[in-house]
């Protein structure tokens, strides 16, 4: 059975300090959809692993150069979007990991959801 992560992304905007807030109650419907999602995706024994990430600004870049380790504060990549979480389910086929894609969006209110196979284990 193939495995697709499922990943979750978020316009740097979300994490402005004058970004529209959503309302305690939006965000209250917004954190019992994905909780509803991940059950039924646990009970059907498609969810592997999921988790949500902090937002980029806490991420560090870890580079070699001469075998020396280099580090940099911040996202590797100024984007427009970020990634924000991400799921790993076991699906039959692409069909069903757009199923499970469409029903991660609608908890999420919407927001956009990528859908990319793993890499097959080489034996």
């Amino acid at each position: 059975m193939k495995q697709y992560m499922l990943s979750v992304h978020h316009d740097p905007d979300f994490y402005e300090a004058d970004a529209p807030e959503m309302s305690p109650e939006e965000m209250q419907a917004m954190y019992q959809g994905v909780a509803a999602f991940n059950e039924e995706a646990i009970a059907a024994g498609a969810m592997v692993f999921g988790g949500g990430l902090m937002p980029p600004d806490t991420a560090t870049v870890v580079r070699t150069e001469n075998g020396e380790m280099l580090l940099t504060d911040g996202p590797y990549a100024e984007t427009k979007e970020f990634l924000g979480g991400f799921w790993v389910f076991k699906c039959e086929d692409l069909d069903a990991a757009l199923e499970w894609a469409r029903k991660a969006a609608d908890a999420l209110q919407g927001g956009p959801i990528e859908v990319r196979p793993l890499q097959e284990e080489v034996d």
